[in-house]
C-alpha cells in the first residue's frame, strides 16, 4: 500500500490540476493509483468540469472521487480563502474498492430500508470473508439528511468506519460539486467503499473540554432535559458558573455545549466518550434545556466548553493516544474532514490541525477539506459533527 497526496494554489485551474498531478505522480513513480480523492476549492467553481475532465484523463484506470470545500487539505497543508486543489492518491493491493453516486431519493429510500444498501455499492456479500467495510462519504448538505443515512449505513454495515464530511464552497442548493468518474453532481451523495487488505482507523477531535463533573438525566423527553440529578438543570447550571474562573464564565456564555456518554458503565469519562452536540435552548422559567440530540433518562452528561487551547488540547490527546498504542505501525495515509469552523478562524493560523497530526504520527501523506459538517465515529456509532476534525489513517493489512 503507498498513499501519496499533493495540493496547488495556482489560481488558473489548468495549471493547478496539472500541477497536482505532476506532484503526486513525482512520489508514486510508475505505479498507477487505484484511488484518487480530489477537493477543489470553490473559487474555481466556474471550472468544476473542466477539473474533472483533466483528471479522468490523468489517472483513467483510478476510482476518482471528490467535491468542493469552502477550504482544502492536500500535502499536509490547509488552504483556506484562497484558490486551491488537492489531490490525495492510494495504490491499494487486495482493496476491493466500489464507488457509488445517490440522488436525493435513493438516499431516502437507503436510509428507510438498510437491507438495500448492498444494491448501492454492488456489494453481494457483506461479510467479505469476515473482513468489515469501510466508507468514504460526501454528501451534499442542501439535498439530503446526512443522519438518517449514516443511521442507516451503520445498521447494514455495524463494524466498517465511516468517514467523511459535507461538500461546502457553495452558498444555496446546486452550488456544491460532488465528483465521480467522469460525472459531477450537484446534489445527493458520493461515495467509496473499501474492503479487503486494509485497516481504517479514526479518530474524531470534537474541540471541547469539560467542566463541572458528570450528571445523570433524572427526567428526559426528546432532545429536552428535564431533569438532572433530580434537579432543574438550569439551576445546576447557575452553580457551575459560579463555581468557574473568569475565562471559563466567559466560554460558559459564548461557546456551552452537552457532552452525551456514549458507553455506559464506565468507572470514568475521558476524549471519545462523550458525543458533544450544541445546546440549542434554556428555559430559565421551567428549568429545561434543549440539546441537539435525543437524550434518555439514565444516560450520564456533562457540560463542555470550547475554544482554541480546548480544541488543540483535545486533538494533541488524542494523537498522543493513538500514537502511543502498542502492537500498531504507523499509518501509510491520512485524509482530514475538518469544520469551517476551525482553521485559520479558530486558531488563528495556518496549518494547525494537519501540523498537529504529522508532529505525533509522522509525515505522512494528508489530504482532504473544510466540510459543512463531519462525518465520524463516537464508539460504535456514526454521527455528523460540528466544528470537528474527522480523521481516517489507513494502515496495510500486513502491517
Amino acid at each position: 500500500m503507498r498513499w501519496a497526496s499533493a495540493l496547488s494554489e495556482e489560481p488558473i485551474v489548468e495549471v493547478a490540476a496539472e500541477c497536482a498531478r505532476r506532484e503526486l505522480q513525482s512520489e508514486l513513480g510508475d505505479i498507477e493509483p487505484d484511488l484518487v480523492l480530489v477537493f477543489v476549492s470553490e473559487h474555481h467553481a466556474a471550472d468544476y468540469e473542466e477539473v474533472l475532465g483533466m483528471l479522468r484523463r490523468a489517472v483513467p484506470s483510478a476510482v476518482l472521487i471528490g467535491c468542493s470545500g469552502g477550504g482544502v487539505v492536500g500535502a499536509g497543508r490547509e488552504v483556506e480563502h484562497a484558490p486551491a486543489l488537492s489531490l490525495t492518491a492510494a495504490v491499494l493491493p487486495g482493496v476491493d474498492i466500489r464507488p457509488f453516486y445517490m440522488d436525493s431519493a435513493t438516499v431516502e429510500a437507503v436510509s428507510e430500508r438498510p437491507d438495500t444498501w448492498g444494491e448501492v455499492i454492488e456489494d453481494s456479500d457483506r461479510e467479505h470473508d469476515g473482513d468489515p467495510t469501510h466508507f468514504i462519504l460526501l454528501p451534499d448538505p442542501f439535498s439530503c439528511d446526512p443522519r438518517s443515512l449514516l443511521t442507516s449505513l451503520d445498521e447494514a454495515y455495524p463494524s466498517g468506519a465511516k468517514v467523511g464530511g459535507l461538500a461546502s464552497g457553495g452558498q444555496s442548493p446546486g452550488g456544491n460539486a460532488l465528483f465521480i468518474g467522469d460525472d459531477l453532481y450537484r446534489e445527493g451523495a458520493v461515495g467509496v467503499a473499501l474492503s479487503g487488505a486494509l485497516h481504517v482507523d479514526t479518530i474524531v477531535a470534537q474541540g471541547c473540554r469539560p467542566v463541572g463533573g458528570p450528571l445523570f438525566v433524572t427526567k428526559a423527553f426528546c432532545n429536552r432535559i428535564l431533569e438532572l440529578d433530580g434537579r432543574r438543570p438550569t439551576d445546576l447550571l447557575g452553580e457551575l458558573f459560579s463555581s468557574l474562573g473568569r475565562h471559563d464564565r466567559r466560554l460558559v456564555r459564548t461557546s456551552l455545549f452537552l457532552g452525551v456518554v456514549m458507553t455506559e458503565g464506565l468507572p470514568e469519562y475521558s476524549q471519545g466518550d462523550f458525543l458533544v452536540r450544541n445546546l440549542v435552548g434554556v428555559d430559565s422559567e421551567t428549568g429545561v434545556i434543549a440539546v441537539a440530540e435525543v437524550v434518555e433518562a439514565g444516560q450520564v452528561v456533562q457540560f463542555h466548553v470550547r475554544d482554541a487551547d480546548a480544541s488543540r488540547q483535545d486533538l494533541e490527546a488524542l494523537l498522543r493516544g493513538y500514537a502511543g498504542a502498542e502492537d500498531r505501525q504507523p499509518p501509510l495515509g491520512a485524509l482530514m474532514f475538518s469544520c469551517l469552523g476551525r482553521g485559520e478562524y479558530l486558531y488563528g493560523e495556518p496549518d494547525h490541525d494537519s501540523r498537529l497530526i504529522q508532529a505525533h504520527l509522522g509525515k505522512l501523506p494528508l489530504g482532504g477539506f473544510f466540510c459543512s459538517g463531519e462525518i465520524g465515529p463516537v464508539n460504535d456509532r456514526t454521527f455528523l459533527h460540528g466544528y470537528t476534525s474527522s480523521i481516517a489513517l489507513f494502515r496495510s493489512r500486513s502491517n
